[in-house]
């Protein structure tokens, strides 16, 4: 029989070998959007059920603890992730997406990728006055996009509980543009 302290020191080996084989399901795609970048593809990891659903569970248990009224998913592989974890949480949605793409008055930013720069839009009544929000997207690179999503909960008047992500491309350093935010990610590179 196992006792609870023997399920204590478990726990760290058993969160090790999940992400290990969440990770396995990440495939890497060289020179992906342009030459030189290596491009994390999730579709793998989302398209197995049971890692999805891992995927899922391990981003809800992060955020839970900030206690959040809402979550800000980012365009267009955000979605995915921030809405599963919006239902599991049982808080609302709002969505960031590119330019043109929402309908109602939006309120815009422009930031810089790795390899670009690009625009984010959030309708600007997506989030009430005080709301305790986490912002959540698929990866983490040089942070322009989290930063940008930021920006936009703050103008909002919003509270920003933290970021998360499942994967982080900590060599990019992207945390460093966030720099007083809490963020967590699943699996780092």
């Amino acid at each position: 029989m196992t006792t609870n302290q023997d399920d204590d020191a478990a726990a760290p080996a058993i969160a090790v070998v999940r992400l290990e084989a969440l990770r396995a399901r990440i495939r890497d795609i060289p020179d992906f959007p342009k030459p030189g970048i290596l491009f994390r593809d999730l579709t793998p990891l989302i398209g197995h059920g049971p890692s999805f659903k891992d995927v899922i569970r391990l981003l809800a248990e992060k955020v839970d603890g900030r206690r959040p009224d809402l979550v800000v998913a980012v365009e267009s592989r955000g979605f995915i992730f921030g809405a599963a974890v919006a239902a599991e949480l049982g808080v609302g949605l709002a969505p960031v997406r590119k330019p043109g793409k929402l309908p109602f008055r939006t309120h815009g930013k422009t930031y810089a990728l790795e390899y670009g720069s690009d625009t984010l839009e959030m309708h600007t009544d997506a989030v009430e006055r005080g709301a305790r929000v986490v912002v959540i997207d698929d990866l983490l690179a040089t942070g322009g996009t989290a930063a940008a999503a930021v920006d936009l909960v703050r103008e909002q008047g919003g509270h920003l509980a933290g970021v998360a992500v499942v994967v982080e491309l900590a060599f990019l350093r992207g945390r460093e543009r966030l720099e007083g935010t809490a963020v967590d990610s699943l699996i780092s590179y």
